[in-house]
């Protein structure tokens, strides 16, 4: 049973991780990245971690991804061009992709071989408490949790700001733009 919930987890993640990559609408790309983030907490879950699997899904599934929901629609569908950001890109993306798929089955075939006939590691009691992940987070780890936490504390008012710079289309001062009205700064 826990085989399965592993593949299912990992479809689910691998899934959502491709759909948030392919999919052009910025919301329909949000609602993939929740897929993606529930299966990562299913597999938290297989590993024992049960604080970091709800962690998962309160602050990441929940929180950010509210957020992001709101900026896709703040911000709406706007349509770019699929090829033409990076000059040979319709040449060197797929190469690149397939030099990276090459690279990384190697990777994972080579550790994979030798522990195909192990148990797997040893789980020491309390592992993913509580206890233990705020024992990491506040000794081993400080200065990357207080540089994470101060970067998103300066994203979310710099998201604030930017919002409440922007007037809203129906006042008088903002004209709509148009093909013989462009924007300010191009298109």
């Amino acid at each position: 049973m826990e085989q399965v919930a592993f593949f299912a987890g990992a479809i689910g993640a691998l899934g959502g991780a491709i759909a948030v990559i392919l999919l052009r609408n910025p919301f329909y790309s949000v609602l993939a990245l929740v897929v993606h983030l529930f299966s990562l907490a299913g597999l938290f879950l297989l590993l024992h971690a049960e604080f970091l699997a709800a962690a998962q899904v309160v602050v990441y599934a929940g929180a950010v991804m509210v957020l992001y929901v709101f900026v896709a629609a703040y911000v709406g569908g706007i349509e770019e061009p699929l090829w033409d950001a990076i000059p040979g890109q319709r040449i060197l993306a797929p190469l690149v992709a397939g030099a990276l798929f090459i690279e990384l089955s190697i990777a994972i075939l080579a550790s994979g071989l030798e522990s195909l006939g192990s148990e797997g590691p040893t789980i020491p009691l309390g592992f993913g408490s509580p206890e233990a992940i705020g024992k990491s987070l506040l000794e081993d780890f400080l200065i990357p949790f207080e540089a994470a936490s101060m970067l998103l504390l300066i994203a979310a008012v710099g998201a604030v700001v930017l919002a409440a710079r922007r007037p809203p289309l129906d006042s008088p001062d903002v004209e709509e733009p148009s093909i013989l009205n462009p924007p300010e700064g191009g298109v």
